[in-house]
């Protein structure tokens, strides 16, 4: 495994994070590399999501890890039902520094292939769907700042953010 570089928002490379993702043709082992890459990148970056377009490749996956050692990949996910709202405080590796608060649904179903390319389908409530929900926008091209109110720079008052810490 390997770390990656994160792209971000000012950085170069930047325009990966407001492009749309091609699907995946094939979870082969170069997509199972790249998802261990991400996971491993991830964690050493104290975060709990991360998007391919975040490495700077424009294919939809994402790995997420919402509680320590519960690793979720998704190869081509798509959100199939929502329910309720709930706001998030998020942040975001390819945004560092800072938080802004967002509304995500409260449950959702989320659909896709996993490392292995076998179909998943799983529910996730609360915390663990604005983690899906915020790397599933990734893979549109969009940044939490562009659906966030109170963007501001994180203070040594903050509580951990919510997302992507």
């Amino acid at each position: 495994m390997a770390l990656r570089n994160i792209v971000e928002r000012d950085g170069v490379d930047s325009e990966t994070l407001y492009k749309r993702c091609r699907p995946v043709d094939d979870v082969n082992d170069r997509i199972r590399v790249m998802l261990d890459d991400m996971v491993e990148t991830m964690r050493q970056a104290g975060g709990v999501g991360l998007a391919a377009p975040q490495v700077g490749i424009l294919r939809r996956l994402f790995v997420a890890e919402p509680e320590p050692d519960e690793v979720y990949y998704f190869v081509n996910p798509e959100i199939v039902k929502t329910e309720g709202s709930q706001e998030s405080q998020e942040g975001c590796l390819s945004v560092p520094g800072y938080v802004g608060i967002v509304d995500r649904p409260e449950k959702i179903t989320i659909r896709g292939l996993d490392r292995n390319g076998k179909m998943q389908e799983m529910e996730f409530e609360g915390f663990a769907a604005t983690v899906m929900c915020h790397e599933y926008d990734h893979l549109d091209g969009i940044l939490y700042t562009q659906k966030a109110r109170d963007v501001r720079l994180i203070t040594e008052d903050d509580e951990e953010t919510e997302d992507d810490r």
